[in-house]
């Protein structure tokens, strides 16, 4: 989970929502990435996306059996989505989504029963910092908007 922190971090220091993931295969990390919806101009460019792409890339292979994703916030539908569909083994995260948090927040589309693949979940590893550097963020974004307007 350090690993995604600092990829989280990159995204707060590049002026975007401070997200991060990794994914591991046999004890190493494949894949690595950050949120870069603004940089890329694309709403899908979320970490997870980005990292599942990337593993997908390294295993030669659209399913990532027996892969973990860790993420510093809990998946939105979207990536939530993606990683069932890749058959992602487990997703460890960071802090809560209250607002799009599709893990067992507001929605439970990583272990939907209805679905053909489940996930398993871990929640809360690094939960204050990660939730702290999301705070920065929207603190820092509120205070630009008030000097500007």
């Amino acid at each position: 989970m350090q690993e995604a922190f600092k990829e989280a971090y990159k995204a707060f220091e590049r002026d975007e929502v401070p997200v991060g993931a990794v994914i591991v295969y046999k004890k190493r990390i494949i894949a690595r990435a950050h949120n870069q919806m603004v940089t890329l101009k694309d709403p899908t460019a979320h970490a997870e996306m980005i990292a599942l792409t990337q593993a997908a890339d390294y295993l030669k292979n659209e399913r990532l059996i027996n892969c973990s994703l860790y993420v510093t916030i809990e998946p939105c539908a979207m990536c939530a989505g993606a990683a069932v569909l890749a058959r992602i083994k487990r997703i460890i995260y960071g802090a809560d989504d209250s607002k799009s948090g599709t893990c067992g927040s507001i929605l439970n589309i990583a272990n939907n029963r209805k679905l053909n693949h489940r996930i398993k979940i871990a929640r809360g590893v690094l939960q204050e910092d990660c939730a702290l550097l999301l705070k920065e963020f929207f603190k820092r974004k509120r205070r630009e908007r008030c000097l500007s307007g």
